[in-house]
């Protein structure tokens, strides 16, 4: 006669359900071996134990039935089913670590866009880039629409594509280079189709109607980052720009002085 655990007490204590290990009994797999000297059926310590070995490999993913034979295989004993148990275990961390880190790619991807290493980023978009810019712009407008929009359009960019839009980018902004060093005029047809292939380059990361496209003219020529980097390709190109992008949106029917960016 015993006084292990009863069946409320044993489900308590291995985190299971009453209903659960009355159907275990039901079906021979774990069966209270014991007795009160009220005669009632109790769980001693070996039973538990073999609740806990069947725990172990439902959570591995085994039905009741194969656990049942490999619990009572003769030819493996206790200390052998730790063994195995333990390799499917370390098995299963190492496919689970390896899920996590791909959740976490995709996290960043539908954060940040970018399906791109450090080492690619620099490598596609040049040695003066850096990685952490990405972050900054994320802090700066990560909670407007376009930004949901910038990382879902950039997430589905492959490294080619990257070093496309990247190529299409440089050409174009030789382009708006060269025609602020001669003398392109504003609202000129030459301007009025630079102004256009700028604005369709920005459609690759957000919508970009004629107002919004005015918005990021006022940004180009007025941060300092922006305007610095178009200094380099030709000193006051952020400011032509920004004229430029005024006179297509005048020709298409927008007034620069009152266009917001939501409009």
């Amino acid at each position: 006669m015993s006084e292990g655990l009863t069946v409320g007490r044993a489900a308590a204590l291995v985190g299971v359900s009453v209903k659960t290990l009355h159907h275990w009994d039901a079906i021979g797999l774990v069966r209270p071996s014991e007795r009160t000297y009220a005669g009632y059926r109790v769980y001693s310590g070996e039973d538990i134990a073999r609740v806990h070995r069947v725990l172990v490999y439902r959570e591995l993913g085994f039905p009741l039935a194969e656990i049942g034979r490999l619990l009572d295989d003769p030819a493996v004993d206790a200390r052998e089913h730790l063994r195995r148990q333990r390799t499917e275990l370390v098995d299963r961390i190492t496919r689970l670590e390896t899920m996590v880190s791909a959740v976490d790619r995709m996290l960043t991807a539908t954060r940040t866009g970018l399906q791109l290493t450090p080492e690619q980023q620099v490598e596609i978009f040049g040695a003066d880039w850096r990685p952490e810019w990405v972050g900054e712009a994320e802090t700066r407008w990560g909670e407007s629409p376009q930004w949901t929009q910038y990382a879902e359009r950039a997430a589905a960019l492959t490294p080619d594509d990257w070093r496309e839009v990247t190529a299409q980018v440089e050409k174009l902004n030789a382009d708006l280079a060269t025609a602020h060093r001669t003398g392109v005029t504003p609202g000129s047809p030459e301007a009025n189709a630079l102004a256009e292939r700028h604005r369709t380059s920005m459609t690759t990361y957000f919508d970009c109607p004629h107002t919004r496209h005015v918005c990021l003219g006022r940004l180009l020529s007025q941060d300092e980052g922006f305007a610095g980097y178009y200094a380099t390709l030709s000193p006051g190109l952020a400011s032509w720009l920004r004229e430029v992008i005024d006179a297509n949106a005048r020709a298409h029917g927008v007034d620069p002085t009152t266009a917001a960016w939501d409009d």
